[in-house]
C-alpha cells in the first residue's frame, strides 16, 4: 500500500476538508550505479565539510544563503516551516477556473487527493462532484518539503487529482528560446490540404495502454545480454530530414501507407 506523502486540508470558503496526498505516477527508469572503468570500484558520493575534510551526518546539516560575497544567513528547518503559509498543511483553494483555459505547459506532476478518514467521504465527494459539473478546476497554493507550490485541482472518476503547475514567470516564450524561430509565408494550398489528410489518415482515439517506454525495455535488454556474454541489435539511424522540393512526395507517400496501414488493421 502506498503512503501519503503529505497531509493536511483543502479549504475553499468556510469548509476544510483532512486529506493525504498520494503520487500518481512511478518512475521505471533503469538507474545505474557509477564504477571507475576498468574496475569493479563503486563511485560514491559524500557530504564534506570543505574546511575539515571530514564526512557530515545529514542531521548536522543545515541551509545557508549567500547574502554578500562570502557571507550566508544560515536557516534551520523549522524556520522555514513557521513561516510557511498555513504552516504548510493547507491547500487553500483560492479560485475555481475553467479546466479548458489552463494551458497544458503549466501541467508539471500530478498527485492523488484522498480523505484522511472515511467521516470525510462526503463533503470530498461533494467538492469533487462540484467541480466535474461545473467543468472547473480549484487554484491552490500549498507548501511541501520547503517549497511553495501552484496547484490546480480537478475531478477524475469520483477522485480529485493534484496538479502542481508551474508559475507563469518559470514559462519560457518561444521566441526566447528557439534557436531557428520557423520562418515565412504559412504553407496553403495543395501542400497544406495533403498535410490534413495526412493527419486525419493518422486519427485515433486516446488510448494510453497502447503506448509503452520501449526504451527502457531495451535498456534491460541490452543489461541480460551483456550479464550472459552476447550482442544486441543495434537501432537503425534516424530518418534524414526531408527536403522541401520532396516534401509534397513525401506527404502523399505518407498517406498511402497511412491508409494501407489502416486497412489491414480493418481486415
Amino acid at each position: 500500500m502506498a503512503r501519503a506523502i503529505w497531509s493536511g486540508s483543502v479549504s475553499f470558503g468556510l469548509v476544510s476538508i483532512p486529506v493525504e496526498l498520494y503520487s500518481a505516477t512511478e518512475d521505471h527508469t533503469v538507474h545505474f550505479n557509477q564504477f571507475q572503468r576498468g574496475t569493479s570500484d563503486r563511485i560514491r558520493y559524500k557530504r564534506v565539510n570543505e574546511r575539515t575534510g571530514r564526512e557530515v551526518p545529514y542531521e548536522k546539516i543545515v541551509k545557508g544563503h549567500e547574502v554578500e560575497n562570502g557571507e550566508y544567513v544560515v536557516v534551520e528547518p523549522e524556520e522555514l516551516d513557521e513561516i510557511a503559509p498555513g504552516r504548510s498543511r493547507t491547500l487553500d483553494i483560492e479560485a475555481f477556473v475553467d479546466i479548458d483555459e489552463i494551458d497544458p505547459v503549466h501541467f508539471q506532476k500530478t498527485y492523488w487527493l484522498g480523505p484522511a478518514k472515511p467521516e470525510f467521504s462526503r463533503p470530498y465527494l461533494l467538492l469533487a462532484q462540484a467541480m466535474k459539473k461545473s467543468n472547473r478546476a480549484g487554484i491552490a497554493m500549498f507548501v511541501m518539503r520547503g517549497k511553495q507550490y501552484l496547484t490546480a485541482l480537478t475531478e477524475d472518476k469520483g477522485i480529485l487529482a493534484v496538479h502542481t503547475l508551474f508559475f507563469a514567470d518559470e514559462i519560457r516564450k518561444p521566441k526566447d528560446v528557439l534557436d531557428v524561430p520557423p520562418e515565412g509565408r504559412a504553407p496553403r494550398g495543395k501542400e497544406l490540404d495533403m498535410a490534413v489528410s495526412l493527419v486525419e489518415s493518422m486519427a485515433d482515439d486516446w488510448r494510453p495502454k497502447d503506448y509503452r517506454d520501449t526504451y527502457t525495455e531495451r535498456v534491460n535488454k541490452l543489461i541480460k545480454a551483456k550479464q550472459k556474454g552476447r550482442k544486441i541489435k543495434v537501432e537503425d539511424e534516424p530518418a534524414e530530414a526531408t527536403g522541401v522540393i520532396d516534401l509534397m512526395e513525401a506527404l502523399q507517400r505518407s498517406v498511402e501507407a497511412s491508409k494501407n496501414k489502416r486497412g489491414k488493421k480493418v481486415s
